[in-house]
């Protein structure tokens, strides 16, 4: 009897293994591997702290996966749509201790070249910016209570998409995500609200241009310098956020050309901003500087003549450095006392 049933037991093990290949087939032949591993792959992206809630809005498809990003950054993916569309997301985490990622300093070292460095305040809370420079980008900054003196910073790049759903979409992602990596990493930090709405409305398009007498965002503390002989009499500016790590101000000429664009830089983003050389030496500007102990770090302060690259050329003819430090003294005193910063001290880089 031992004989039958060594055949019907391997008779068994047969089939048993026929119906695991079949289903393996199945399972294969229908996608539902395919997408089992691309939620395997979104569940682990970026060391686990990926967060998911604003990736279909800001990719326009839920059929995505993940891979690794910046090797030597804290953490970091990037999201894909489907093969062939262009469309993708990259989310890269750092500590402000560590260096910036490869293309993040772009921001910093263009304040001269019109409004190219402009930054929007996120708002909602965060300390964070959005930026546009052919592609979107969200930076958000959580000041660590503990470990004291850190600040976990992610980036939130979006290529191929733009529109507000999108934009909205990925400042969901971003802010999340980094809200989920304070807790892995042990950062006690105070973060924003929840987004549900991030605006792609940018300085420099028609129609962004008002009087000076009408500043009361982050041109207010301009409305009463005097402006005479500076070649501008207009400004263009974001509403006034105390939470932003970036508030710029620009001076337009009668044309609506940005003729001097005003900056200022606070925790992770005046590090960096210092890294570049102070935006670099080789143009018309002054720079300053305050201690600002809720930032951790000194606050930075930089006022630029700009430069059109539309026309090559300055709108503003003649620079005028004694206006330069008039505007930038009225700028950065201003902020640093809505910071709460101490004394504006004005840099001598020469």
């Amino acid at each position: 009897m031992a004989g039958p049933r060594r055949v019907h037991a391997g008779w068994y093990a047969g089939v048993a293994v026929l119906v695991l290949g079949l289903v393996a087939a199945v399972l294969y032949g229908s996608g539902a591997y395919d997408s089992w591993r691309d939620d395997r792959s979104l569940d682990k992206g970026c060391d686990g702290t990926l967060a998911q809630g604003g990736l279909a809005s800001a990719l326009g498809s839920s059929d995505l996966r993940a891979e690794k990003g910046d090797p030597g950054a804290l953490a970091g993916c990037t999201v894909f749509t489907s093969p062939g569309s262009g469309r993708a997301v990259r989310i890269t985490l750092r500590w402000s201790t560590d260096a910036a990622p490869s293309g993040s300093l772009v921001w910093y070292d263009s304040g001269y070249s019109g409004v190219r460095a402009q930054a929007a305040p996120l708002g909602n809370g965060w300390s964070g910016v959005v930026r546009y420079d052919g592609t979107w980008q969200i930076m958000v900054t959580l000041h660590c209570a503990k470990p004291k003196g850190k600040e976990l910073v992610a980036y939130g790049d979006l290529y191929g998409a733009s529109g507000g759903t999108a934009v909205t979409g990925l400042g969901r992602v971003t802010t999340e995500t980094a809200r989920k990596a304070a807790g892995k990493y042990g950062c006690e930090a105070k973060a924003g609200k929840p987004l549900t709405r991030v605006s792609t409305a940018r300085l420099g398009k028609p129609g962004t241009a008002k009087p000076l007498a009408r500043a009361q965002g982050s041109c207010v503390a301009l409305r009463d310098i005097s402006v005479a002989g500076s070649g501008t009499s207009g400004i263009m500016e974001y509403p006034a956020d105390p939470d932003a790590p970036q508030t710029n101000c620009y001076l337009v000429t009668g044309a609506g050309k940005p003729g001097y664009g005003l900056y200022a830089y606070y925790g992770v983003a005046a590090k960096d901003f210092e890294s570049t050389g102070f935006g670099g030496p080789d143009h018309d500007s002054v720079v300053a500087t305050a201690p600002c102990p809720r930032a951790g770090r000194e606050a930075v302060f930089a006022v630029y003549r700009l430069y059109d690259p539309d026309t090559r050329s300055e709108p503003v003819a003649h620079y005028s450095a004694a206006f330069a430090r008039s505007a930038l003294k009225a700028f950065a005193g201003h902020e640093a006392e809505q910071r709460g910063c101490g004394d504006v001290q004005i840099m001598d880089l020469t």
